[in-house]
């Protein structure tokens, strides 16, 4: 057949398989086959009812095309959680579960059939996927990012067999993490006022616009965590309800807070429309809202004038330093102010060309205000995350670059964040010392920031001080309930020192839960079972290390081992090699 006689189109591609097929069919075949019979009927009626078609289905497979992606990530979501539900039914053993991959790519269709790159880069994401779970290639991703209220894991570029191209890829994470948000319920409330700010929502017509609004919210909760007297959630946590439909009741009781701060804000040209609301979370009662319709130019008094109304709400009583410091803006150029949203907005997407833009527009915010800290810090994490994430090509000289950041942005004017990446900095340098001193001082400056805390619990951790450590991180997880996952490898860190080996392994797998591709925190579970003399569990963790880092090497590992103990490097170094990795 010619190939002009092929007929080509862009379509959504979905494929799915059973992790551990073959075991099941050793084990048992009849009721695999039984199994598999009515998971397969399932996955075909939820295709069909999100307008796909299964195009093939050999052995354990199904591979079904959709018109739209929005329908195949549905589906998928669907499926995986009707086979959980079916699966709590089942013995352990028994249990069937599927990898999905979903691609949005140009496919050759003939007789019904389809072939070519887009299929084979939907089965390899599939290989990608955890079990239970979901991987989608960047095409996909872009396509529903903005579309369903799904949280979403950059895994970076993947190298997958028989493509020639490196495949962008994004696991999906379709639930708030149950280890994260077991440890909200029945949280007690501070001893002093409490408040949540979720993410303002946007309301312009231009999606673009959606950095603006979160950066309103977020520079009112950096407000609010320098102040000792009031606490304040963090970020991370409080954007895990963005774009969605909350109860503020359930909001409080989620995060062991009295009360919640919504609002919305509209740009339009020069002209921006903003609303606040303070809402008293048991019982629901809203203390109060404003409208402020004013020129852009405006920004700064309006966030102000929010912070003051709910200090004054809260009865929370400001000393002439707190006051000085709470209008301490930096920075009154309003297109630096625009451009700086712009880059938290793309640094916190935590992907290698988001990470290039944010440091791009950090550098376009000093040429416009060189006299302002925030850009010089945000621009010292962009080059400390090129180090950290392997993406320099030479990462002595990001982390030269991110100390002279951090330096400078001190010397303009203190920030938590500059002292917590220099914290960090001297960590990785083996400067325990001044990494505990800009650990406690990032603490100081805000005193309700949650980075702060678990910042300065990572020095003490690595400087030997496991029982500070934990203290630390306690606070910081009380501030940020549901937190990034490095916040559990300090507390796995802590715990393994103190010799309190189930509890380390309990946290680092929290840690994976929150982010299945974490190569640290795989690596220390190996590490922690070897030292457990658990080494059937060893051996499997480092099958995954490899399995995510196929060149990992103890040797290169070993650098990253800040440890001011030279014997603990040592010893983990040893359970490595007892788990089977070089």
């Amino acid at each position: 057949m010619s190939a002009e006689s092929f007929k080509r189109k862009l379509t959504a591609i979905l494929s799915a398989d059973v992790k551990g097929y073959s075991r099941l069919m050793g084990d048992n075949e009849a009721e695999t086959v039984k199994t598999l019979t009515t998971y397969r009927k399932i996955m075909g009626e939820l295709i069909q009812q999100h307008r796909g078609r299964v195009i093939d289905s050999p052995g354990d497979n199904i591979l079904a095309e959709f018109g739209s992606v929005v329908d195949a990530v549905q589906c998928s979501v669907a499926a995986q959680n009707e086979f959980k539900a079916r699966n709590a039914e089942l013995p352990e053993n028994r249990r069937m579960v599927f990898r999905i991959g979903v691609n949005l790519g140009d496919v050759i269709e003939e007789e019904g059939r389809i072939y070519g790159d887009g299929v084979n880069i939907a089965a390899r994401l599939e290989s990608l996927a955890d079990p239970g779970g979901i991987c989608i290639s960047k095409t996909a991703f872009d396509q529903i990012e903005t579309k369903l209220p799904l949280r979403y894991e950059y895994l970076g570029e993947q190298q997958v067999k028989n493509i020639a191209k490196p495949v962008a890829a994004y696991r999906i994470r379709m639930e708030r993490d149950l280890t994260t948000a077991d440890r909200s319920l029945g949280l007690k409330l501070p001893d002093k006022p409490s408040i949540a700010v979720l993410p303002f929502a946007n309301m312009s017509d231009d999606p673009e616009q959606e950095y603006f609004s979160d950066g309103i919210s977020e520079d009112i909760i950096s407000s609010l965590s320098q102040l000792p007297n009031i606490f304040v959630i963090a970020r991370n946590s409080t954007f895990t309800y963005k774009g969605k439909s909350v109860n503020v009741q359930q909001v409080c009781r989620d995060l062991g807070v009295k009360y919640i701060l919504e609002g919305s804000v509209r740009k339009v040209g020069n002209r921006v429309r903003i609303t606040a609301q303070l809402i008293e979370g048991t019982t629901g009662h809203h203390l109060w809202a404003e409208r402020y319709d004013r020129e852009l130019e405006d920004i700064f008094a309006i966030q102000d004038e929010v912070t003051l109304k709910i200090l004054r709400e809260l009865q929370v009583k400001l000393t002439s330093g707190e006051q000085a410091r709470l209008y301490s803006r930096g920075t009154e150029n309003i297109d630096a102010y625009l451009k700086m949203t712009q880059a938290r907005f793309y640094f916190y997407h935590n992907d290698r060309g988001s990470n290039i833009v944010a440091r791009q527009i950090c550098e376009e915010v000093i040429a416009l205000d060189p006299k302002w800290e925030m850009p010089y810090s945000v621009l010292g994490w962009t080059h400390w995350t090129d180090a950290r994430m392997g993406w320099s090509d030479s990462p002595e000289e990001s982390v030269r670059e991110a100390f002279q950041c951090a330096q400078k942005s001190i010397s303009l004017n203190e920030s938590s964040v500059a002292h917590g990446l220099l914290s960090w900095l001297y960590l990785i340098t083996g400067v325990h010392e001044k990494a505990l001193l800009e650990g406690e001082r990032s603490i100081a400056v805000a005193p309700n920031s949650a980075d702060a805390h678990a910042f300065y619990a990572f020095s003490l951790a690595f400087a030997g001080e496991p029982k500070k450590a934990m203290s630390r991180i306690e606070s910081a997880l009380r501030l940020n309930p549901f937190p990034p996952s490095w916040y559990f490898l300090v507390s796995g860190i802590a715990y393994r020192l103190l010799g309190r080996y189930e509890e380390a392994i309990a946290a680092y797998k929290k840690a994976i839960s929150i982010e299945p591709g974490n190569l640290s925190a795989h690596v220390a579970l190996a590490t922690v079972y070897a030292l457990d003399g658990r080494e059937m569990e060893a051996q499997g963790e480092a099958e995954e290390v490899l399995r995510i880092e196929p060149k990992f090497s103890v040797e290169r590992y070993a650098k990253s081992l800040a440890f001011m103990n030279q014997a603990y490097r040592d010893l983990s170094i040893a359970a490595l090699r007892k788990a089977g990795l070089k």
